[in-house]
């Protein structure tokens, strides 16, 4: 890169030469046209970093929980001003539409406004009750910041997604180090830059920094030295980094990705089910970690239920245009996902509707395509496709689909639409998911009250409710003698009577339980 010189320093003598940094662009999937460019930071980087979160972190804790709420409110209020502006840039960046960018918006504001509120009932001190043998104290806990916390985010929720642990690690007293996905890095400048003049009120305390770049720049965050890493993306990936964070033993939350399924009982409305399974799967064109890619349905609606989803995915226009139903392929990559996939099932038998799945790939666009009769052992079943298309597979009730549903390696979040209202939270709490959503999809994930995160292949760890709070935060237990205890166990002045009159009241306390008033024992 040439760079210009004044005159005087044309005179000077010539110093050593610093390698330039080297850069990366953000590009507009749709177009392929560069958006800006970032700089692809290092390990030294991370370092100086957390160096400087350090110090921000005792400033932003020693605010206290109504100052950190009052400007964690302005920020929510500057988010919704400014709402257009970034939908905008976010349409740019990821190619979604802006209705859709919008909503992610709206999400995430609702959830910096529930963890302003609520931050300091769900960690400040509280009493607990000491128990009998510890009459004498008066036991208290508080969750304490845990100092630093890393944040590694994903492209296909830009906002939302990594919101959901920066702007809880934030409002639990810690300062954030965001790493954004290196496809939507403009949109990350945007958040720290908006945090950074708005919840700063300019003090020189970067409370909220970012870093850009690709894998090593999140594997250099990884390894910095942070209090905790909150990181979405594949659970490949996520090994790696758990790997890395392993060598500081820096604790890690993993949102890794689903394979989600949606479950039709035969009493389901079959008109809303229909409708919430098309959004559910082809919305953000598949990118959803939550999206729908898995339909079970009972075979007396089968036939019925997959004509009313066909026709509405049959309307559905993918493109860049004001009237596109969603946006382009964010990662180019991931379109060979998807042509294995449906290449995979139409080989093993399946069907596609409602066009032939050779011609579903237009690249950067994929257009929506349901697969039927695709075994169990598909890729398009087994792995997470992150497109817009959809298995669908008849089950002989709702009971075979939860088994079938359960089958698989992930378990992030899961539908069932039945009007029974005991099957319905049956089959929610049997289902292997770490959320279900009942006679709708994805709803657990606009409340910010629910924790949001998932077991097996989709991870480990919370985010969102009271749960998200206290995963950026340490317990911390303090115990405070106020009277002179009755007996003093921990002393080596204990006598043997001191012990004989506890261990009777222990025995009375609790040694007849599962007794009953004739002396017989029983289950409890």
């Amino acid at each position: 890169m040439a760079v210009a010189m004044t005159a005087s320093q044309a005179q000077e003598p010539a110093q050593p030469q610093v390698p330039a940094r080297k850069t990366f662009t953000s590009l507009n999937p749709a177009t392929g046209q560069p958006i800006a460019s970032f700089p692809v930071h290092q390990r030294e980087d991370a370092d100086m970093a957390v160096s400087r979160a350090r110090e921000a972190a005792r400033w932003w804790g020693g605010l206290g929980w109504r100052e950190r709420r009052s400007r964690l409110l302005d920020w929510k209020s500057f988010l919704t001003r400014h709402m257009d502006e970034l939908a905008q840039l976010m349409h740019e960046e990821t190619g979604k539409p802006a209705d859709d960018a919008t909503l992610e918006i709206i999400l995430a504001i609702v959830h910096v406004d529930w963890a302003a509120r609520h931050a300091r009932r769900v960690l400040g001190p509280h009493r607990v009750f000491s128990g009998i043998t510890a009459i004498n104290q008066a036991s208290t806990v508080e969750y304490q910041p845990l100092g630093v916390v890393g944040v590694i985010g994903p492209w296909n929720y830009p906002v939302f997604t990594p919101m959901g642990s920066i702007v809880y690690a934030i409002a639990a007293g810690n300062a954030v180090i965001f790493k954004p996905s290196e496809l939507t890095p403009a949109v990350g400048e945007w958040l720290v830059r908006s945090f950074g003049r708005v919840a700063g009120r300019g003090a020189p305390q970067p409370v909220l920094q970012l870093l850009t770049g690709a894998a090593a720049t999140g594997a250099a965050l990884a390894a910095s030295g942070v209090d905790k890493i909150a990181f979405t993306g594949s659970a490949a990936t996520a090994r790696k980094v758990m790997a890395i964070a392993a060598e500081n033993l820096t604790p890690v939350i993993a949102e890794c990705g689903g394979k989600d399924a949606l479950i039709v009982d035969a009493d389901a409305d079959l008109n809303a089910a229909a409708d919430a399974a098309a959004w559910g799967a082809m919305s953000n064109a598949g990118q959803t970690c939550v999206g729908i890619e898995r339909i079970y349905v009972a075979d007396p609606v089968y036939e019925t239920f997959l004509a009313k989803l066909t026709d509405r995915v049959s309307r559905l226009h993918p493109g860049s245009d004001e009237k596109a139903d969603y946006g382009p392929m964010t990662m180019p990559g991931q379109i060979d996902v998807i042509s294995r996939h449906l290449a995979d099932a139409v080989a093993r038998g399946g069907r596609a509707l409602p066009g032939r799945a050779e011609d579903a790939v237009d690249a950067p666009y994929v257009r929506p395509v349901i697969l039927t009769d695709v075994p169990e052992d598909a890729a398009a079943v087994t792995e997470e496709t992150f497109g817009p298309t959809i298995t669908v597979r008849r089950v002989a009730n709702l009971e075979e689909g939860i088994q079938l549903a359960n089958a698989s390696s992930y378990g992030l979040g899961s539908s069932v639409f039945t009007r029974s209202r005991r099957r319905a939270q049956t089959a929610a709490r049997e289902l292997r998911s770490g959320m279900t959503a009942i006679n709708s999809v994805i709803a657990f994930a606009m409340v910010p009250a629910l924790p949001f995160g998932g077991v097996g292949e989709s991870g480990f760890g919370r985010i969102h409710g009271a749960d998200g709070l206290r995963e950026f935060a340490r317990a911390k237990a303090i115990t405070s003698q106020w009277m002179k205890p009755p007996v003093n166990l921990t002393s080596f002045g204990r006598t043997d009577a001191d012990l004989k009159r506890t261990v009777g009241l222990i025995t009375l306390l609790h040694g007849r339980h599962g007794q009953t008033r004739r002396g017989r024992s029983r289950e409890s």
